[in-house]
């Protein structure tokens, strides 16, 4: 029974230690993979392939390919507008700004018109800063809210945030 206990750990645990090198070998299998996890093929028909039947919903109409750029405008917008409550033309003027995103205007505005966002919200939420940190009246934070070098919100927006200030 002594010699038992006298063999290397690895000897000792050979399932622990198949199962350790099984587990090695995926990490750095994805790592040099680049992470991408759809190599395997599939012999399942897409969408596009199978028949419709009587049961099934018509397919979807098919989305147009957005290129890469927009898709990054978009993900750059969904920041700049729900994150630094940006206005729509503050949030494309960011976006196109050769200190911003420097994004193409084709690819700013369709960021533009495609985030999710509250922009009453927004003007809001800028609306207390001005109030909280600057200290600026209600006269004053519309003003700020709509200027062209300020927040550029429109004059509803503004409107509803100088509005729901105290709420």
């Amino acid at each position: 029974m002594a010699d038992k206990k006298q063999g290397n750990w690895f000897g000792r645990h050979k399932i622990l230690t198949v199962i350790g090198v099984i587990v090695l070998l995926a990490i750095i299998g994805g790592a040099a993979g680049g992470g991408n996890t759809n190599t395997s093929t599939s012999s399942t028909p897409t969408n596009s392939q199978t028949t419709p039947t009587a049961e099934s919903k018509p397919a979807a109409k098919e989305e147009p390919k957005v290129p890469a750029e927009y898709k990054s405008a978009l993900a750059q917008a969904d920041t700049y507008a729900n994150q630094l409550h940006l206005s729509k033309k503050g949030l494309y003027d960011q976006l196109v700004s050769e200190y911003g995103g420097k994004f193409k205007p084709e690819a700013a505005q369709y960021a533009v018109d495609n985030v999710k966002a509250d922009w009453n919200a927004n003007a809001l939420a800028q609306a207390k800063t001005y109030q909280n940190d600057l200290h600026l009246s209600p006269a004053g934070i519309r003003d700020q809210l709509v200027s062209e070098h300020g927040g550029q919100f429109t004059a509803a927006e503004a409107d509803y945030a100088v509005a729901h200030l105290n709420d």
